[in-house]
């Protein structure tokens, strides 16, 4: 008779296993093939002891990466227990990370000719338009379809991308490389997250170059289908700098109905002409607001993202859609302000703010990529 008390132990392989699907929450990889796992134990109780590297003594998110260590051995048959050690990478190991990530040059890899990310300006004339709440929610929306998204907040004086997103974690740094926060599925680095209490950034034009170069440089995006740059507005030196450093990106334009924001809009996009970027399209925002009796108020006037496109199409002599009007809606702002932007609600809203930031996004993230001017590593024989 079986002794009803015996019980079998986990399979190693099957540890490993379940292991291999734990995902560094900042370089979104697994931390198996980050070389964080030191050691795995199991005892003759089914008690499973993991050893896991840090790359930093101060990792701010090491309750995650224990938690999800625990949930992922949860489900192996056999353990009774898990225990999680947590040590630190020595200075060695973090220089072999390093390289197993970027390499042993460091630069700018999406101005690499041989990059498929697409990279997106979004600009707008004026303030006050809804820039970053378009840029956060397309991005947001383009990482729940799959995608590798980031973002670089490049209004260095008016940044608004970390409250938008909820983050109010610090990024971490492993020596110069700086790993930035995940929200939603998005990479995103901003000057917020280095500035204290919320003090002002004064700024002269040399260092927002040098921010921004350092940002594309220094940062650890890994593989990305899209990033996004929510530019301040107007055409001043960071949207020069963005030129220089990305000449491959593309501009979209953001604008309210109104003439006049419309005018101050096509000034933003007309910058290409001298850049020599492409114009993905314009967006407007703030297109109406939907009464409770159903019928629509044009708050700030109609047509300025339909003027503006037509312009910039006559001005830049190609075509330049409109790529969507959304509707100016309080769940739109209230996402915004909670930090959870209004794509991911899967409550319909009353309105169609939401679902037309998911065509936009679904649109730009369809556009194929060109392999103008990209080696393909094609040799004749």
């Amino acid at each position: 008779m079986a002794n009803p008390y015996t019980f079998e132990l986990p399979d190693p392989a099957a540890v490993r296993r379940a292991l291999a699907t734990v995902i560094d929450p900042e370089l979104r990889r697994p931390i198996a093939e980050l070389g964080m796992l030191k050691e795995v134990r199991i005892d003759d109780a089914g008690r499973v002891s993991v050893g896991v590297l840090l790359t930093i003594a101060g990792c701010p998110l090491r309750g995650t990466i224990t938690a999800d260590v625990e949930q992922a051995l949860a489900s192996v048959p056999g353990v009774s227990a898990v225990q999680v050690e947590l040590d630190v990478m020595t200075p060695q190991q973090r220089s072999e990370l390093k390289e197993q990530l970027r390499g042993s040059e460091r630069g700018n890899p999406f101005a690499d000719p041989s990059s498929l990310t697409r990279v997106y300006a979004v600009a707008s004339g004026k303030g006050g338009v809804g820039k970053s709440s378009v840029t956060v929610n397309l991005a947001c929306a383009m990482a729940a379809q799959g995608l590798r998204v980031g973002i670089v907040d490049a209004d260095v004086y008016g940044f608004s991308v970390p409250g938008l997103l909820g983050i109010t974690q610090a990024p971490t740094q492993v020596d110069e490389m700086i790993l930035p926060p995940v929200a939603f599925g998005v990479k995103v680095i901003s000057i917020g997250m280095f500035v204290a209490n919320n003090k002002p950034v004064a700024w002269r034009g040399p260092m927002l170059h040098r921010a921004l170069e350092q940002f594309l440089t220094d940062v650890y995006f890994g593989d990305l289908d899209v990033l996004f740059l929510d530019l301040p507005p107007g055409t001043g030196d960071v949207a020069i700098s963005v030129a220089q450093l990305l000449p491959s990106s593309q501009i979209l334009v953001v604008t309210t109905p109104q003439t006049a924001a419309a005018e101050v809009a096509e000034r933003a996009g007309a910058i290409a002409e001298q850049t020599g970027q492409q114009v993905a399209g314009v967006i407007e925002n703030m297109s109406w607001l939907l009464l409770p009796d159903g019928s629509k108020m044009e708050v700030f006037g109609s047509g300025g993202g339909r003027a503006v496109a037509e312009r910039l199409s006559a001005v830049l002599e190609a075509p330049v859609p409109l790529l969507g009007s959304i509707p100016l809606e309080p769940a739109l702002r209230a996402g915004g302000d909670a930090g959870r932007p209004i794509v991911l609600d899967d409550v319909p809203s009353e309105g169609v703010a939401a679902d037309e930031l998911r065509r936009i996004a679904a649109e730009l993230a369809a556009r194929p990529r060109g392999l103008a001017g990209r080696p393909l590593g094609v040799t004749p024989r």
